[in-house]
């Protein structure tokens, strides 16, 4: 098989590609095998600073750009993303590790959500309000683009996360300071010269990397920054929504979840099933809403937990250029160490482990995808987002107790169950709390629909109309008769 050729990495300020930077440097490794790809460069504080100068600059350019322009150019970046796909999607492998199919879905994807965006761009409508005051002429709420932001995006989807943040901010007529992970720089850089390329503004778009704590209390700090928006953990959430709000400075934080699976007692078992192990083991278990409880019907639960386990063991393991590969290595060496963290605990406190629980033998960062039974509400896996290949399963004896035990923990972004009753499917809807609620499939991450969490899980949404309007400012203008 021919490797593809990973890029030379480069940071983007006031619009040049930099390849050294005061910072240092770090390696990409790749996970399927531990071997360096490439070296990135780390921002100090000093390039850093002039990221935000320079986003500063773009931002008076940017915003004067007619609404339909900002359309035309990012219509241009999505067809540059979708005609560069399979080249961007051979890095997002090399450096995350997800099997190459899962990442062409995941450049593609990219794409639809950019092209969404740029068209609600057009459609950042105000309204008019009739007047109670005799003299007052017209009374008009207008949104404006709130000014420069600071973006934070993850290594588990490399191409969507940056296309969330940087679609909507740019459609809104917003600059962008942009920080990927470390881990996966090299997407996200393919993504920024998709933008660059289509006619975005050099400065209204810098792209930085280096120390996580040192570039995030900069950019923050920075006067011009007027948003920020991250994908990551609680903890990185709080944090960063601390510094905002001493700031007042607005916030999007779209953090962890613990998703629970309903499977009912009137559910299609084998249906739940395969949806059920597609979901849970795409990217690892690398997913923010990626299925991690199942409470199954007692009526199925015995043969159902018996065929996910085996469906789970036999899946094939391996790096994501090959093309048999179902589930690729854990992008971080320090996640194996977590993995068996949960997987111990749980066997202390009583739990059987169905299948996996170990480190493969094998070069890479590679975790055997793992199945526990009946974990105590006390462990670490039912309390904690595990964030890889492990599902737990247990049985319940009536809906009222499988969604108490759903609505149970802090975490509230996803949340799925399988009925083929509409009586059920609605209260299902109605009394799980989560942000976004899919019965009898998985897809609830669409363009169109707004993403976010409820509880710890976050504040505010991405996609859709709703994640444009966070780019926004509102002003109410009201224009009276002259004296």
């Amino acid at each position: 098989m021919n490797q593809p050729k990973y890029p030379a990495l480069a940071l983007h300020i006031g619009g040049q590609w930099i390849q050294q930077a005061s910072g240092g440097e770090r390696a990409v490794i790749d996970p399927s095998d531990g071997a360096a790809l490439g070296m990135l460069p780390l921002a100090g504080a000093g390039e850093l600073r002039a990221a935000v100068d320079s986003a500063e600059r773009g931002f008076k350019v940017w915003r004067k750009v007619l609404a339909h322009d900002r359309y035309t150019i990012l219509r241009k970046a999505a067809e540059l993303i979708r005609v560069r796909a399979p080249d961007i999607a051979r890095v997002l492998t090399l450096e995350q590790g997800k099997p190459l199919a899962e990442a062409i879905r995941e450049v593609t994807l990219s794409a639809d959500i950019v092209d969404f965006q740029a068209e609600e761009g057009k459609r950042l409508y105000g309204r008019t309000v009739p007047p109670r005051i005799v003299g007052v002429l017209t009374q008009t709420v207008m949104r404006q683009p709130i000014g420069p932001v600071a973006a934070f995006t993850p290594w588990n989807f490399p191409a969507n996360l940056p296309a969330r943040k940087l679609g909507s901010a740019l459609a809104a007529g917003c600059s962008v300071v942009i920080k990927p992970a470390e881990e996966t720089p090299g997407t996200c850089m393919l993504l920024v010269r998709c933008f660059l390329d289509a006619g975005v503004p050099p400065d209204a778009l810098n792209m930085v990397c280096g120390d996580p704590a040192e570039v995030s209390s900069v950019l923050i700090a920075h006067d011009a920054i007027r948003k920020v928006s991250l994908t990551g953990s609680v903890a990185v959430g709080k944090l960063l929504g601390r510094m905002c709000a001493e700031r007042v400075k607005r916030f999007t934080g779209e953090l962890g979840g613990h998703a629970p699976v309903i499977v009912c007692e009137d559910a299609d078992p084998d249906f739940a099933l395969k949806s059920s192990l597609a979901a849970k083991y795409r990217n690892a278990g690398q997913v923010c809403a990626s299925p991690i409880r199942f409470y199954v019907h007692r009526r199925h639960y015995l043969a159902w937990a018996q065929r996910f386990t085996e469906g789970a063991r036999s899946l094939r393991l391996g790096p994501g250029l090959d093309a048999s590969t179902q589930m690729g290595p854990l992008t971080h060496e320090r996640r194996i160490d977590e993995m068996a963290r949960f997987v111990s605990d749980a066997r202390e406190q009583g739990a059987r482990v169905l299948c996996g629980g170990n480190r493969v033998s094998r070069p890479g960062f590679f975790f055997e995808p793992t199945v526990i039974a009946e974990a105590p509400p006390t462990s670490m896996v039912n309390r904690l987002e595990p964030f890889g290949p492990i599902a737990v399963i247990e049985p319940f004896d009536n809906l009222h107790e499988a969604i108490e035990k759903a609505n149970a923990l802090p975490y509230a972004l996803g949340a799925y169950a399988f009925t083929r009753d509409l009586v059920t499917a609605h209260r299902l809807s109605e009394e799980i709390e989560a942000g976004m609620v899919g019965i009898n499939h998985f897809g609830v991450s669409q363009p169109e629909m707004p993403f976010g969490g409820w509880k710890e899980s976050g504040i505010g949404q991405e996609m859709g109309a709703e994640g444009l309007l966070h780019y926004t400012d509102i002003k109410t203008v009201t224009v009276g008769v002259p004296a």
